[in-house]
């Protein structure tokens, strides 16, 4: 027997020895032809080569791989770094409801190895009394294996509550945080308008933070409990060799051979998965983005018959998408069969040979010396080393779900560091910029240069006051979120009941002026004094409709409640209506808490009116109107402009309509060259002489046609004419 053994352990050696230099042989192999795979995908597509354009994603690949060249995402001292941060933000402190679940959940993971390793000792048992024939005594394991199987069921059912419960309580921890930052300071206007670093912070706030709170959560429960596994596992089979007189370290020493081995092929062949997931995450969210704007401007794209382009955008966009998902999946299977092949072959070799390392060896006393004892030990210690194994397996093929880890920590550090960094009024630009230089007031004529300028970081040097008298500035640049400069030095005072009108060509600065106003775009020098934002109030020409009711409607952005603290009512909302001609869409529409999609049942001109009474609801001091009332009707816009005066609001208004030049004091005109000039507004005088001006427009436009017909009848008759000489 002693011989068979020998030369059966002899044999195992030796298919152990060859089974790993293949396996050696293999992951060279593998690793060779995983590198000339990248390179040839590289080359065709630029998959994983951030150095070439990404010509599926026109639009923001540009800006994504810039961020992508300063760091892929990887398991190293920057990713703990992240996930520290992160932590510290879904788990505020050890008094908090997510602390409390992370202890539960750790004290179920240990519950739950205890009961495994007792699990084992049963059916050992079990097998011993199998052996020796004892009924009453299989009856009784029996019997105390099932009384065990009731909590060991719950307990891993508690585990998979405990950890979508802990998975949802860091999302909420991290959406709230992520939230607040999102909506401090307009950050959210600030990160899609005037940085380029975050071109989908939607997807970035929904699917990235969820994935990484369920990531994060799934990655610790298969991570802490194989490892409180092993550990357990291998002290109670130490004790069992013990025990049986065997005190050799060939079996531990053998085992953790293979698994540093196994650890160091894997790490040698891993692929990129961080980088990977990275890339298939922001192609995710380029897909939605192009959703999104189909969705947001389905109406122009139906008059301008558009589908087919727009069809053709979205196929590439998910073919982009589908090719590195593809290409992520390729890794996969060439890595999991490796790691399948070393785990599930190689240590079941390994595994057996541990096994019968000590019953081979070991000094037994007599007394013990059984069948049925040699029995219940091999089924024990075999049932103890493959959940033993298990463990070790899941810790090590852990390691690329922590790389895909990596990836998301990565985007939601981002995109935190990108909200605090607006806030701070850091910018990142990445655009051609255009500047004018020698800009003076009333200038005709500016000499421009253009250049491009990568990750162009301008300085916010401007001085902004808050005065609740005067809105001033001194020597304020209007600039762009390119870079571009609109107005190099715009200087003028607006006092209350000194009411604007601003015109000019498009793209003069007029919108711009009105942003700057209201601190959406930072100021790049001079000095601004202006009144605090809740004296000002901004109305586009295509007023927002929000979610709610009507009522919500006329007092956005108040709430109820706060209508209610102002002590108003329905009756005096229904005043402000029949200022704005819009008294009967109350009983049109069902009453003042019928909810509808407001912006598709109001007409364009009912959404213009809305905006207006949302001015006599809140009664600012300035009202900056920006062609706001271009879809309404003369005689109710001007009842409606002469109520506003009434009530002592200051009115700034961009409009075209020389209906309005009566209602305003003062004229702002650009050029749209970068020059302006500021004047008293005679109103009587410059009606008169722009209807001249149309008349004469009206005269000169025929003449050449009438020039084309007298050289007609000229050919006709033969004759010259000395009009035409």
């Amino acid at each position: 027997l002693s011989i068979i053994h020998s030369g059966a352990s002899v044999m195992a050696t030796r298919r152990a020895s060859l089974a790993i230099a293949v396996c050696a042989s293999g992951a060279v192999l593998y690793h060779a032809g995983r590198k000339y795979l990248l390179k040839r995908s590289a080359s065709r597509s630029g998959g994983l080569d951030d150095s070439r354009p990404d010509v599926n994603n026109p639009i923001n690949g540009g800006r994504q791989r810039e961020a992508a060249k300063k760091h892929s995402p990887a398991v190293d001292k920057a990713f703990f770094k992240q996930l520290l941060e992160l932590l510290r933000i879904a788990i505020p402190g050890p008094v908090s409801k997510e602390f409390a679940l992370l202890v539960l959940h750790t004290g179920s993971l240990v519950c739950r190895t205890f009961l495994s390793i007792y699990v084992a000792q049963l059916e050992g048992r079990i097998v011993k009394s199998i052996v020796e024939r004892n009924v009453r005594k299989l009856v009784e394991v029996i019997t105390n294996m099932l009384l065990v199987a009731v909590p060991a069921t719950f307990i891993n059912s508690l585990l998979r509550f405990l950890e979508s419960k802990l998975a949802l309580a860091f999302r909420t921890r991290l959406v709230a945080h992520a939230y607040d930052l999102y909506f401090r300071d307009q950050t959210f206007y600030s990160v899609s308008n005037l940085d380029c670093r975050l071109a989908n912070a939607d997807h970035s706030l929904t699917d990235d933070v969820q994935a990484f709170s369920s990531a994060v959560i799934h990655i610790y429960s298969h991570v802490s409990k194989p490892l409180l596994d092993f550990i357990l596992m291998s002290w109670a089979l130490r004790q069992l060799a013990n025990k049986r007189g065997n005190h050799s370290h060939v079996p531990g020493l053998l085992g953790i051979s293979m698994i540093v081995l196994t650890g160091s092929i894997l790490k040698l062949v891993s692929p990129p998965f961080g980088k990977l997931v990275a890339e298939e995450a922001r192609r995710k969210g380029y897909l939605r983005y192009v959703h999104s704007r189909i969705i947001a401007n389905a109406e122009e794209i139906a008059f301008y018959r558009g589908h087919e382009t727009e069809h053709s955008l979205l196929k590439s966009c998910f073919k982009a998408l589908a090719k590195q998902m593809e290409l992520l999946f390729r890794q996969r299977m060439w890595f999991i069969m490796l790691e399948q092949f070393l785990m599930k072959y190689m240590w079941t070799v390994t595994g057996m040979v541990m096994v019968a390392w000590p019953i081979l060896t070991g000094q037994e006393e007599l007394k013990v010396n059984t069948i049925s004892e040699r029995t219940q030990a091999y089924t024990t210690s075999k049932n103890l080393l493959i959940q033993g194994a298990d463990a070790v397996e899941r810790i090590m093929t852990s390691y690329k779900e922590v790389t895909e880890l990596a990836g998301y920590t990565a985007r939601v550090c981002e995109m935190l560091h990108v909200f605090r960094e607006v806030q701070k009024k850091r910018y990142v630009v990445n655009a051609v910029t255009t500047n004018k230089l020698d800009g003076k007031k009333a200038s005709s004529s500016k000499e421009t240069t253009a250049k491009v300028q990568q990750n162009l970081q301008p300085q916010v040097r401007g001085e902004v006051i808050e005065s609740e008298e005067t809105i001033v500035l001194e020597n304020v640049p209007v600039v762009t979120p390119n870079g571009d400069v609109v107005v190099s030095d715009l200087s003028f005072e607006v006092k209350p009941g000194m009411h604007l009108l601003i015109t000019g060509p498009n793209g003069c600065g007029k919108s711009s002026l009105f942003r700057i106003l209201c601190g959406l775009w930072p100021i790049y020098g001079g000095r601004l004094v202006k009144p605090p934002p809740s004296t000002m109030f901004y109305i586009p020409q295509r007023p927002y409709m929000s979610l709610g009711t009507l009522r919500d409607q006329v007092i956005y952005p108040d709430r109820l409640e706060d209508l209610q603290a102002k002590g108003m009512g329905d009756a005096h909302l229904e005043s402000i209506l029949e200022t704005v001609h819009l008294n009967y869409i109350v009983s049109r529409e069902g009453g003042w808490d019928a909810v509808e999609d407001w912006k598709d049942v109001l007409s364009g001109g009912e959404k213009q009116r809305m905006g207006m009474a949302r001015i006599f609801y809140h009664r600012p001091q300035f009202a900056l109107l920006d062609e706001c009332t271009s879809a309404v009707s003369i005689d109710v816009e001007g009842s409606m402009f002469q109520a506003a005066k009434d009530l002592g609001i200051t009115l700034l208004t961009i409009t075209h309509r020389p209906s309005l030049w009566r209602f305003h004091t003062h004229l702002l005109q650009f050029d749209g060259q970068g020059g302006w000039r500021m004047e008293v507004l005679d109103s009587t005088t410059r009606l008169t002489l722009n209807e001249e001006k149309q008349k004469l427009e009206g005269q000169l436009s025929g003449i050449p046609e009438m020039q084309e017909r007298l050289r007609e009848l000229c050919t006709l008759l033969g004759e010259n004419s000395i009009l035409l000489s």
